[in-house]
């Protein structure tokens, strides 16, 4: 059966790409705010300072589709408004995990192991179709397990992984349900920017409770707000990883098919790991903060690269768009 392709589909993928490459410049970022909460917070608490590198960000994304889409912004549909929600719950369960296991391991760990739901991803559509996914996903399962394990450093004395590897494979399978969310065809008729506001403004609302919820006092609510650094890291976070990665991501991915996007995003750890080689110094250096460069150890090429050899191994055949 010949595979429908949709005629802007090479440019999907570009431009996902370059999403992939905004996302993996905020995992150096991500750690840089953490490290910098640490001597801003003091003792706030870990999920406190993991719901400030989020909250403020989402705050300062819905803002700035506020304004691009001028005064009209706030006329969605039922559709946008649905799909839009449910991808902001997603995507906040996703990122809260995911930003938290960022303080319990390294950068390009975290990006290696989010692309779990590229294994996820065709699973659970042979769960949901009620048939053996085939050779190629048990094996492809196989080789992510074996890269988790020796990227997650597994104690098979104890039989464990740390924390931050938990929380990420955790966090990606939230992502799945955000993946599988904007493939839906009931909602191809949503416009790609309002249902980023709507799904920005779910996280906003979410995030922001959480923060006040675990806030050690209202005065640490203002801290970040007056330290440049911060606000620069943080200005980072929203223009570039958020409202330029998400459009992009809201925009094209509904082109291709969830399977093919999965295998696109699988790019985006090397990028993310390429950036926490180098990043990390010239980070520290302006911030004040100590975050030292990533080295190229043999865990990371093993690991790493067993997981994106599944990834690319289950998506050789990218099936048709149901």
């Amino acid at each position: 059966m010949t595979v429908a392709l949709h005629p802007q589909r090479t440019r999907a993928l570009l431009m996902l790409v370059v999403a992939t490459l905004f996302w993996g410049l905020s995992f150096p970022v991500i750690k840089s705010v953490l490290l910098l909460h640490d001597q801003l917070f003091g003792e706030a608490g870990t999920w406190f300072s993991t719901l400030y590198t989020v909250a403020p960000r989402f705050l300062l994304a819905s803002i700035i589709l506020m304004f691009w889409l001028g005064p009209g912004f706030w006329r969605v549909t039922v559709g946008e408004r649905k799909q839009g929600v449910i991808m902001g719950l997603f995507s906040t369960a996703g990122m809260f995990f995911q930003n938290d296991g960022l303080q319990y391991t390294a950068a390009s760990t975290s990006a290696f192991l989010t692309q779990f739901y590229a294994i996820l991803i065709p699973i659970w559509l042979a769960i949901r179709s009620r048939r053996n996914p085939g050779g190629r996903v048990w094996l492809s399962s196989l080789l992510v397990l074996a890269g988790v394990a020796i990227l997650g450093r597994f104690d098979w004395t104890a039989m464990h992984l740390g924390r931050g590897e938990w929380e990420t494979l955790l966090a990606s399978g939230f992502f799945m349900g955000q993946i599988l969310w904007l493939e839906k065809k009931e909602f191809s008729a949503n416009r790609p920017l309002q249902l980023t506001l709507v799904m920005f403004a779910t996280q906003t609302v979410l995030f922001w409770i959480a923060a006040f919820a675990t806030a050690p006092s209202l005065g640490a609510l203002m801290v970040p707000w007056t330290s440049g650094t911060w606000l620069a890291l943080t200005l980072v976070l929203a223009v570039v990883c958020t409202v330029g990665a998400y459009f992009l991501m809201n925009t094209w991915q509904p082109k291709i098919t969830a399977i093919e996007a999965g295998l696109v995003y699988c790019v985006e750890p090397i990028f993310g790991t390429v950036m926490a080689w180098y990043l990390p110094a010239i980070i520290s250096t302006w911030a004040g903060i100590h975050y030292a460069n990533e080295s190229a150890s043999w865990m990371l090429f093993v690991g790493g690269g067993l997981i994106t050899a599944a990834n690319v191994l289950i998506q050789l055949r990218p099936p048709a768009k149901n």
